[in-house]
């Protein structure tokens, strides 16, 4: 059997038996939710509230928001940051989140307030992640984390047999960015953390049956086009060190990897380097469009260690909201 198919086969196999399995023990699960809210109107408030209520109602046992707690359309301010840091402590599950660009990298957009970047992501850092080792949530975890070097964002957390990681990789190319002045040495300083982050996880990952790795970026489609050919990186992205040191590491952690993102709002799950790293899997969840999650459920033991379902919305099962 290839390889691809065998893959197929663990997951199909893997998602029916967790799924016949539901009623009679409910198994470890986490819910993914990125790209949202965006706008500041009360119906998207509302409708977004529905959703965290949803998730809350559904109980599971950690939540993950992979960046984009706002649009690249909204002011940057601090009165706008702090309304979504209240947003993801309304989660009752411990929550990680790995910031996005919108949050930042993109504030310089006279839309968004004309800001400094730089400054925007201190400020994040000083108010986010002013107690680096506590998840968000409002039933905290306690986390390891890269505050001694500069970097409270990135977090791991082995929850029984899963080592679950946060890294800061985000869209606009990762903010390398040569037009910018600070742009490219902030990403540089950032990259490198991030790198060493991605080899000191596997190492604490030990024993584990499989790592999940929540990085903002999509680092394979979005904006501008692949920024490599799946299996050779291109030198100009911003993503190329990342993916190079993600592909190595996985390799030699040999068990289940499933790098969860957004970015570009499509849900999908696909291998992305079926050749030089099969078992990293990718999973994208829904954006600002539709407003919906993407619910996981784990079984460190079984076949394929996870099986996915869309969560939806109830507060729009059929609409959408624009994206700006």
């Amino acid at each position: 059997m290839r390889l691809s198919a065998q893959i197929h086969h663990w997951i199909t196999a893997a998602s029916l038996a967790l799924w016949s399995s539901v009623s009679a023990a409910e198994p470890f699960s986490f819910v993914i939710v990125g790209d949202q809210p965006y706008g500041t109107g009360a119906e998207i408030h509302d409708i977004y509230l529905g959703l965290v209520d949803a998730i809350n109602d559904a109980a599971p046992d950690l939540v993950i928001h992979v960046g984009d707690t706002k649009s690249g359309g909204t002011f940057c301010s601090d009165d706008l940051l702090a309304e979504r840091l209240d947003y993801l402590n309304r989660f009752t599950a411990p929550t990680l989140y790995a910031p996005g660009d919108n949050e930042w990298t993109d504030c310089y957009r006279l839309v968004a307030g004309a800001h400094d970047p730089e400054e925007r992501l201190a400020h994040i850092r000083a108010t986010y992640f002013d107690e680096p080792a506590t998840s968000f949530g409002q039933n905290p975890i306690t986390l390891t984390h890269q505050g001694a070097q500069g970097y409270p964002e990135n977090a791991r957390v082995r929850l029984g047999d899963v080592m679950y990681v946060t890294a800061h990789v985000v869209g606009s190319n990762n903010n390398f960015e040569a037009t910018r002045p600070g742009a490219a040495a902030e990403f540089a300083a950032r990259d490198a953390a991030n790198k060493q982050w991605l080899i000191d996880s596997f190492a604490a990952a030990g024993d584990a049956k499989a790592l999940v790795l929540a990085i903002h970026a999509d680092m394979f489609e979005f904006g501008f086009g692949p920024p490599w050919d799946r299996e050779g990186f291109l030198r100009h992205s911003g993503f190329a060190g990342f993916g190079e040191t993600l592909i190595w590491q996985a390799t030699e952690f040999d068990r289940p990897v499933l790098l969860t993102y957004g970015d570009s709002h499509v849900f999908r799950m696909f291998r992305p380097f079926p050749r030089k790293g099969p078992n990293i899997m990718a999973l994208e969840t829904f954006g600002a469009k539709h407003m919906h999650a993407v619910r996981v459920l784990v079984d460190a033991d079984g076949p394929y260690p996870f099986a996915i379902q869309p969560f939806i919305n109830p507060e729009q099962p059929l609409r959408r909201t624009p994206r700006k």
